[in-house]
């Protein structure tokens, strides 16, 4: 399926070289350059020891109007919007969804995450909750969430807005096609027109954090080794020819 509701997916390339560095480095390079706080507050980890990176597919929820959206809308499964979204998904994307915090709601359960995981869908951020817990257990799906609930997702207070449009999750903007970076740290928003140059900052800082781990393990000053000193300099890159760079 290819509509104006498609998004622009970055370089395999990309995804690889940022699952090797990182939420929390992400986060600091970014925050060095001027973007304060890409975390998207609230989801956590529900697979931890997990590291999940892919391309934003959105949805948007709004609080329920029954004027808007009743009962009725079941009639028409098409009319669901929160299934649409999953119609676009190619192996490799997050969806992120903007539930509005809400803990009432289960925005997906165990049939859609199905669905999803036979897209090839990497994972979930959820400002808000899934149903169906026990059954998607198996699925083995990388998830985000607030928590979790038995209620289905327009039960209680919300209803499905929009999707891969911008919206709010966790209090970060989020545009269809940024690059999702998540792990047990948390869950980061990294616009995709900067991801080269954060690639290139965090490879080089993750590579002397690897040296400065070694020697404050030794009982190395942190003066010296954190962050690495300008006289140290000649010692990493000592350390670096021993120790080359694995692409």
């Amino acid at each position: 399926m290819t509509t104006s509701k498609d998004i622009k997916r970055p370089p395999k390339s990309q995804i690889e070289a940022l699952k090797k560095i990182g939420a929390a480095t992400v986060a600091g390079t970014l925050g060095h350059m001027g973007i304060r706080n890409p975390h998207m507050t609230g989801p956590v980890s529900w697979h931890k020891g997990r590291v999940m990176v892919g391309p934003a597919l959105t949805l948007q929820f709004m609080p329920k109007r029954e004027d808007l959206y009743g009962e009725g809308e079941y009639a028409d499964p098409e009319k669901q919007l929160h299934r649409h979204v999953l119609y676009h998904a190619q192996p490799g994307d997050v969806v992120v969804v903007d539930a509005r915090g809400d803990m009432t709601a289960g925005i997906f359960g165990e049939m859609m995450m199905t669905y999803f995981k036979g897209r090839g869908g990497a994972g979930l951020v959820i400002d808000g909750c899934i149903r169906d817990y026990p059954g998607q257990i198996e699925l083995d799906m990388p998830m985000w969430l607030r928590g979790l609930t038995p209620n289905f997702h327009t039960q209680t207070g919300l209803m499905p807005m929009d999707f891969n449009i911008p919206i709010a999750c966790g209090g970060v903007t989020v545009i269809p096609g940024d690059i999702i970076v998540a792990d047990d740290d948390g869950a980061v928003v990294l616009p995709a027109a900067l991801a080269e140059q954060v690639i290139d900052t965090a490879s080089e800082h993750h590579e002397w954090e690897e040296f400065s781990k070694i020697k404050l393990l030794e009982g190395g000053a942190l003066q010296r080794y954190y962050p690495l000193h300008a006289d140290a300099q000649e010692e990493y890159q000592a350390w670096r020819k021993l120790n080359p760079h694995k692409a």
